[in-house]
């Protein structure tokens, strides 16, 4: 995935329909946006990064799962089987991006109880299992791309193969010089890039 840090207006469209389509528990958002402004008056600038999993080619959350719960698929994209997950929190430790979480409590978004909504998609999840982004690996399965990306009404999110040359993320990174990955000094290798201002 390419994020064009220059175009994204911290919308948030791509937090809700990550959100809404996986159904993520209360508190838990596998897709963040974060916000910072540089710069002072009258040239200063507001700034939002597009934050998920970064799908690492060598993921520090998979060495450090002592059960095998966290894998990589035959794409590169790193899940968790909530079978195997004993929610130790060993791979939330070792993931330099923050970017897993746990449910640790059923607890409704309401106080007068689980609306049907919920009580649909909870299913999918597990408490006491941790959870993070996947690439909406289920909607790929089908030929689809992540939500996010359909979402994002500016083009900020690109998706696709890297290894083809001729795909939209490819031709991003080719256009844009100020690309970059988040901590590669740590040796993951992420598969997220950002294009800079």
């Amino acid at each position: 995935m390419v994020i064009d840090l220059k175009s994204c207006i911290g919308c948030n469209s791509c937090v809700l329909a990550c959100k809404a389509g996986n159904g993520t528990p209360k508190g838990i958002f596998w897709n963040k946006i974060l916000e910072r402004e540089t710069g002072k008056y009258p040239t200063a600038i507001r700034q939002f990064w597009s934050m998920r999993c970064m799908q690492c080619e060598n993921p520090a959350c998979m060495e450090a799962c002592p059960t095998g719960a966290t894998y990589q698929r035959e794409d590169g994209i790193v899940v968790i089987d909530a079978e195997k997950c004993v929610g130790c929190k060993a791979c939330m430790l070792a993931c330099p991006y923050d970017a897993r979480s746990i449910w640790e409590e059923r607890i409704p978004y309401f106080k007068e109880g689980e609306t049907p909504y919920e009580k649909v998609v909870y299913k999918e999840h597990v408490v006491g299992v941790v959870q993070k982004c996947d690439f909406c690996s289920d909607r790929l399965d089908r030929q689809l791309e992540p939500r996010c990306v359909e979402t994002c009404p500016t083009g900020t999110l690109i998706f696709g193969d890297l290894d083809d040359p001729m795909s939209d993320v490819s031709k991003a990174l080719g256009h844009r010089r100020l690309a970059f990955r988040l901590h590669e000094e740590l040796g993951t290798s992420p598969s997220i890039y950002y294009l800079g201002y």
